[in-house]
């Protein structure tokens, strides 16, 4: 193709609507993905031998995300609640719950009181001290680290505060099909639109001066544009030299650098298994605790969250383990996890994991943390976060630009609606 007008580094969410409305704006873009997919952090597959593709990223919708409901209509694809009793399991004993703390009223009483941002930690240990709040403690850490990949000692508590009032978290309906269905359908648009898409292409280098930018790929390949839309996760743009993953700009933007990393981002491990029956719905000479209509499941396992498809009946547990414990095990083999996730639901269904390898047909572990491309799952507010949000967005000379979850400013942070908009508002500003 001619020289592009604009480079497009990374095929998320975020690139693929930019390159869509850039290409039908009538400029040459070209579009360069690292991995030999699109999607980035939404990882719609069948591998690991799943009978149907399962989700290894995101998965699902989290409030009304409108953007994110438009694109699905465009594209034909409907969305499904989820369905089911949602459970709590303490001490290897399950009981049915309707709240994600024993105690949310109170909860968000002593958070309406905060006269100033705190991070969660101070925020738990003044408003709840002492033993008889210990439960409820260990319960909003749990939720925060779990839900939000956060790390409690730097979550923003007005952020936290600005979620739990409303029910994003309780609505989380699922894209038909799965999310791969609408990062295929956005490829598809942006390429008819006139978008060149290429895979298996990672941009190592960015050398820039204003008006003109040249990517190094780690191939040896240069590719030169008069303007850059960087759409990385910002685990990525948080990398030290010599870090696998590190991307070089030259010359180097200290304040977007910085700001980059003031931001939260979480890690997260996720434990797809595909049994050849749905062994949880009733008890069995080798299961004693059965969990019948499970939805979602909440827990002190090792590997403590857990849902099924319902109200698709596929045999199908993902367990989620997430923030601070996930960074922890970040370097643990897939064989290890697996294991880890057997004996977590052994536990908590009361059997064995033998009995579990027995009845297990396929599994596969996606550990978004360990990966280079991406280094850690999706972003969380940090205290001061909007500041380092927009010193993060601000475009460069007329000639860098930025879009993607961890850019995002609004009340979808760490979403696909997050990614969506980001990439629309990057487009915008590369349009003016």
């Amino acid at each position: 193709m001619p020289e592009p007008d604009i480079l497009l580094i990374g095929g998320g969410a975020a690139g693929l609507l930019a390159a869509r409305t850039l290409a039908r704006a009538g400029r040459r873009v070209l579009l360069l993905e690292g991995r030999n997919r699109l999607g980035g952090r939404i990882d719609t597959s069948r591998e690991g031998g799943f009978a149907q593709p399962a989700e290894g990223g995101a998965e699902f919708l989290h409030g009304d995300v409108p953007l994110t409901r438009q694109l699905l209509a465009e594209a034909g694809m409907a969305c499904h609640d989820t369905a089911g009793t949602t459970y709590a399991v303490e001490a290897g004993r399950a009981r049915p719950t309707a709240s994600f703390f024993d105690d949310m009223p109170l909860l968000l009483e002593k958070l309406r009181e905060l006269p100033h941002d705190v991070d969660l930690n101070s925020f738990l240990v003044r408003y709840f001290p002492g033993q008889e709040h210990r439960t409820l403690r260990e319960q909003v850490r749990r939720f925060a680290e779990g839900y939000d990949a956060a790390d409690a000692s730097r979550a923003s508590t007005f952020a936290l505060r600005e979620e739990w009032s409303g029910t994003g978290a309780e609505d989380s309906p699922r894209p038909e099909g799965g999310y791969g269905r609408l990062v295929a359908w956005l490829g598809q648009q942006a390429q008819a639109a006139g978008a060149v898409i290429q895979l298996n292409t990672v941009v190592t280098e960015i050398h820039w001066q204003p008006g003109q930018v040249r990517a190094r790929c780690a191939d040896g390949k240069l590719v030169q544009a008069r303007q850059v839309l960087l759409t990385v996760p910002l685990g990525v743009l948080q990398a030290q030299p010599g870090q696998e993953g590190y991307l070089h700009l030259k010359p180097e933007l200290p304040q977007h650098r910085a700001a980059a990393q003031a931001l939260g981002f979480g890690p997260v491990i996720k434990v797809l298994l595909e049994f050849d029956a749905p062994l949880w719905q009733q008890a069995a000479p080798l299961l004693a605790q059965p969990l019948p209509n499970l939805d979602f499941l909440f827990s002190d396992a090792p590997i403590p969250t857990w849902w099924t498809q319902l109200p698709d009946p596929r045999p199908v547990l993902t367990g989620w383990l997430a923030g601070p414990a996930a960074h922890r095990r970040r370097h643990t083999p897939d064989a290890e996890l697996l294991a880890e996730a057997l004996d977590s639901v052994a536990y908590l269904l009361g059997t064995t994991p033998a009995f579990l390898r027995e009845h297990l047909r396929a599994h596969r572990v996606v550990n978004w943390a360990a990966d280079p491309l991406a280094r850690g799952a999706y972003s969380y507010s940090a205290l001061h976060a909007a500041a380092h949000r927009a010193t993060l967005a601000t475009p460069v000379a007329d000639t860098l630009f930025f879009a993607g979850e961890g850019v995002y400013h609004g009340p979808y942070i760490g979403t696909v609606e997050a990614a969506l908009v980001s990439g629309a508002a990057a487009a915008r500003q590369l349009l003016r």
